[in-house]
């Protein structure tokens, strides 16, 4: 596999270093803190956060989901939108097995958050071992 472009960040990975940096393996704490290393969000996770916030299950972004461009912007980290390309990736990679503890919705930002990293050569921060499954480079 090629060098990587930098690195993307899955969502919890960007609620742990917000809420509970210690849940960080070091190796992640590590690629966030150097400034050298670009740091993506994509906005599949978002509007995940949005999603399940709305849904009441993120109260711990009530006082920060308005803002939260502020909050990556705060961090040095850069937006990454959702492209044909991405999309279309996503939808090809083959139908994995469906974990019953996981929602259809899940799926769906997993797969985008896997093709995006693998068209743009970013490495998946994330603890999340199924992703694994994907082509793409994790890290945790």
């Amino acid at each position: 596999m090629s060098a990587a472009a930098g690195y993307l960040i899955d969502s919890h990975v960007l609620l742990w270093w917000w809420f509970d940096p210690d849940r960080l393996s070091s190796a992640v704490q590590e690629r966030l803190i150097d400034p050298a290393n670009p740091i993506l969000v994509s906005a599949a996770s978002m509007w995940e956060l949005s999603l399940k916030y709305h849904r009441g299950k993120l109260p711990e972004l009530a006082d920060s989901i308005a803002d939260l461009q502020g909050l990556l912007q705060a961090d040095r980290f850069i937006g990454l939108p959702i492209t044909a390309a991405h999309g279309l990736r996503a939808g090809a990679y083959p139908q994995p097995h469906r974990d019953p503890h996981r929602s259809a919705e899940d799926c769906v930002f997993d797969r985008i958050l896997a093709a995006q990293a693998e068209l743009e050569r970013l490495v998946l921060l994330t603890a999340d071992s199924q992703l694994s499954a994907f082509p793409c480079q994790t890290l945790w």
